[in-house]
């Protein structure tokens, strides 16, 4: 089963709680907290493997969670931290944050990782708040937690040569002919419904890869048809073989298909259609498709134009030799340009503070890393905890700036997932 999208819910592991304890020992009077830190979580990772080639498992398991980190113990003992999850993608797997559209990685190389939700950190033990003012703490934090968020994948095939054209053109044909895949080859429209993976071997050290796509008809970049569903999977691709059929039996004139196509590609990818194409004008062992390839190469002068048959063989070892003559020219790898779907991030001036005040639904919110952390990891059924959570916020000033923002007694403030009522001491 060919699946190429998929969407996603990953978590990273939440952060242990730090532990409150104090030293218990014969001849140490007034032994002092000793409370460990918790281990911070686990982070949740995607890495390509090679050896996939669709998404399919994504069909049967949506959600991952790292694991989270142990607590603390007694006698400064620290929590382990909580095991990654590594979740393996295939080779050309494109990762946005499904809820923004931000492009969090573009993942093609054997390998090569993205991290994609952080584990939370270890709560600190008493023992790290003990000071000359506070000598017996009795207070931990709680671990914070993981990073969470929706991800949506989406499989864009890797090739060096994608072969396009409209349905029923011959290019599962062409490729069964050149490469061991099988496609499925039937006299019907879109017979082809996934795209056909083929290598091609000319000797040793010489072979290239082709992408037999589904086909393409009018209004494919609106989504027409299959749509999008085969454009995506020729934005990776070095070079294009555009596949024409010379055949009197679909009463499409070849020219005509040429310059439909290229629309498509022009209206989906303006950078898809400067891509190098070779024309390749097929059914060659019709009577009527030797005309045809004349007016073809005089109409589309200055192109690459080869005529073949799929069928018999007849030109497709000159067509390889003008495949492989033109890779060794073009570019490693191409630069996909995700037209119109990914979303760059923008940073406002507030996004670059530690963190910010807003006025939301008649209560006041602050907003930041630093201070929703803090929030997360105070145990609030801690007096002394509580205590010390006030003063940080005294210390970083945002007791004063909600004053100067026009919170008055009694209002509501919210910090993360906490609420509390101002009071102005």
């Amino acid at each position: 089963m060919f699946v190429d999208k998929a969407r996603i819910y990953v978590k990273g592991g939440d952060g242990g709680r730090g532990a409150v304890a104090f030293r218990r020992e014969k001849y140490v009077p007034f032994g002092g907290p000793s409370g460990g830190d918790g281990g911070d979580g686990g982070d949740v990772i995607l890495k390509v493997d090679e050896g996939l080639r669709t998404l399919v498992d994504f069909k049967y398991q949506r959600h991952f969670r790292a694991g989270r980190g142990q607590h603390g113990g007694g006698k400064n003992k620290h929590g382990a931290r909580g095991e990654d999850l590594v979740i393996k993608v295939p080779p050309g797997t494109l990762v946005r944050d499904a809820d923004t559209g931000e492009v969090l990685a573009d993942l093609v190389e054997p390998g090569q990782e993205c991290l994609v939700a952080r584990g939370g950190r270890g709560g600190r033990g008493n023992a790290r708040f003990a000071s000359a003012r506070r000598k017996a703490p009795r207070f931990a934090e709680k671990g914070e937690p993981g990073e969470e968020r929706h991800l949506s994948l989406e499989l864009k095939v890797l090739a060096d040569v994608g072969l396009v054209g409209f349905p029923n053109a011959g290019k599962s044909t062409l490729i069964s002919r050149i490469s061991a895949a099988k496609p499925k080859i039937a006299d019907y429209p879109f017979t082809t419904l996934t795209p056909n993976l083929g290598v091609v071997t000319r000797g040793p050290g010489r072979s290239f890869t082709v992408a037999d796509i589904p086909g393409l008809i009018e209004g494919a970049h609106l989504g027409s048809g299959l749509g999008h569903e085969f454009l995506r999977h020729i934005e990776r691709t070095r070079l294009l073989v555009h596949v024409l059929d010379l055949s009197d039996m679909t009463g499409r004139d070849p020219v005509e298909d040429f310059h439909k196509i290229n629309r498509e590609l022009e209206l989906y990818s303006p950078a898809l259609a400067r891509r190098e194409q070779i024309v390749c004008a097929n059914k060659l062992d019709l009577p009527e498709a030797r005309d045809k390839l004349a007016r073809l190469t005089r109409e589309l002068e200055g192109r690459r134009v080869v005529g073949i048959s799929a069928v018999t063989g007849e030109g497709v070892e000159r067509l390889l030799d003008l495949i492989e003559e033109r890779l060794k020219v073009l570019e490693e790898r191409v630069e996909i340009e995700d037209v119109g779907r990914s979303v760059e991030k923008v940073y406002s001036l507030k996004d670059l503070r530690p963190w910010f005040i807003e006025e939301e639904d008649g209560r006041w919110v602050v907003r930041g890393k630093v201070v929703e952390r803090l929030a997360a990891m105070t145990d609030f059924e801690n007096e002394e905890a509580v205590r010390y959570f006030h003063h940080r916020l005294r210390r970083m000033g945002v007791e004063r700036a909600l004053r100067e923002a026009g919170v008055s007694d009694g209002d509501t403030v919210s910090i993360g997932d906490i609420e509390f009522e101002f009071v102005d001491e």
